[in-house]
């Protein structure tokens, strides 16, 4: 597992507490959920889950022949998403490095990830050895990335990896086709195939 103590320690110290900060994120996550066209039995990563506010989606979505299986590299979070029913699924380990095997999954959601992965580009390289071919991935955030850039002071950087034009020849590069590049004033949803 690569050194990610700046992240542990800056999900860690919030993981109490971290859905009431965000309570109407409800809607986007069933959005994104809902872009994945995941069918009943299908097998769901949730990739960086957090406290697992998509684990009950992504399950009422596979059903119960399904699968949901959701990652985290942060110990509080995992913790918080088992103290609050969302467990079953939840392993601790780094999407960079996931401890699945290849094709193991049709669909992954991915909320929030990019912008805590050291290397992008092996982090949907291994989002895509684990997902069967004709599989689906939602890059995700459920405000946009300019909301997202003021909540931290800032105007949205122009070199930001998770604008269009710069993130669709990236998931090419690793294996996706994108089929939807939303970067709206409401919410971040990318998603792509898996070739």
């Amino acid at each position: 597992m690569a050194d990610r103590s700046a992240t542990t320690e800056f999900f860690g110290s919030r993981a109490e507490g971290w859905d009431d900060r965000f309570p109407d994120d409800g809607p986007a996550y069933a959005s994104a959920v809902a872009a994945l066209g995941l069918a009943p039995g299908a097998t769901a990563l949730d990739a960086a889950c957090g406290t697992g506010r998509a684990v009950p989606l992504l399950r009422a979505a596979v059903g119960w022949h399904g699968r949901v299986v959701a990652v985290d590299v942060t110990p509080e979070m995992l913790s918080v998403a088992a103290a609050k029913g969302r467990a079953g699924g939840l392993v601790r380990a780094d999407v960079v490095d996931l401890p699945l095997a290849a094709a193991a999954v049709d669909a992954v959601l991915a909320a929030g990830l990019l912008a805590h992965l050291d290397d992008p580009a092996a982090g949907l390289a291994e989002l895509a050895r684990v997902t069967r071919r004709g599989g689906r991935l939602a890059l995700f955030h459920p405000i946009s990335r300019a909301a997202l850039a003021a909540r931290h002071g800032r105007e949205p950087d122009p070199e930001d990896l998770r604008r269009p034009h710069i993130i669709a020849p990236l998931l090419r590069r690793h294996g996706w086709e994108p089929e939807l590049l939303d970067d709206g004033p409401d919410r971040y949803l990318v998603v792509a195939r898996r070739r």
